[in-house]
């Protein structure tokens, strides 16, 4: 199966925080399934990590390098199809990082590993 997994899910599975779904955890842990990690999640991580609303210990190409390799993770470019798609999406959501992922994982039909239920009126597959 094909996962997205929200940022919130890619930092809390990394660190194992216990906020993470044990379903979220389960999907990510289990070896047959592809698992995403936007790039747009790492330009909203390095937006937070600027601002001081998100500290990790290490720089973030470093952090970000290892917990992808040492995860077997992989990285999800932004494509013009998906720009567009998010363009689209009806506002029932009006964060621009959530809007892309939600627009991203309709694309690529995976599944979306997230915790926010606020996404479920675009009818993807939320994991959590």
């Amino acid at each position: 199966m094909k996962l997205l997994l929200d940022t919130h899910a890619f930092l809390w599975f990394v660190s194992n925080d216990p906020r993470l779904g044990t379903a979220a955890a389960r999907s990510i842990r289990e070896r047959s399934n592809q698992c995403l990690v936007s790039v747009a999640s790492v330009w909203e991580m390095g937006i937070k990590t600027s601002l001081g609303k998100l500290f990790i210990a290490r720089p973030l190409r470093e952090f970000i390098s290892r917990e992808m390799t040492i995860n077997a993770l992989t990285p999800l470019p932004v494509s013009v199809e998906h720009a567009i798609a998010a363009a689209e999406l009806p506002f029932h959501h009006r964060d621009p990082f959530d809007r892309l992922l939600v627009a991203q994982a309709l694309t690529e039909s995976a599944s979306f590993l997230s915790g926010d239920a606020a996404l479920d009126p675009y009818g993807i597959n939320r994991i959590w």
